[in-house]
């Protein structure tokens, strides 16, 4: 079965508020079976609208990396992530 994989480009406006965001997403992340592959740290912006952040989030399954962003779980740490920051989220099938 191929892996899922969310992959983020977020420009955070409040640093201090988005950490509240980060320790909710850990818990539905934790559900879900995520290992983060890129969070942040050094990048090329190659083509396309620049973000200052970009995160790559490894699920065992699209299913799971669904689920898991529709879980109640997420949505909770959504709602904090959107007072704090800007971003575009995809949910991809990885290759096998």
């Amino acid at each position: 079965m191929a892996k899922g994989y969310w992959i983020a480009h977020v420009d955070v406006r409040d640093a201090e508020g988005y950490k509240d965001y980060v320790a909710a997403s850990k818990i539905a992340f934790d559900k879900y079976g995520a290992r983060m592959l890129a969070r942040g740290g050094a990048y090329e912006q190659t083509e396309g609208r620049e973000r200052a952040r970009n995160v790559v989030i490894e699920f065992p399954s699209l299913k799971a990396a669904q689920d898991c962003y529709h879980s109640p779980e997420y949505q909770a740490a959504r709602a904090i992530r959107l007072k704090y920051a800007d971003a575009e989220m995809v949910l991809v099938e990885g290759v096998e």
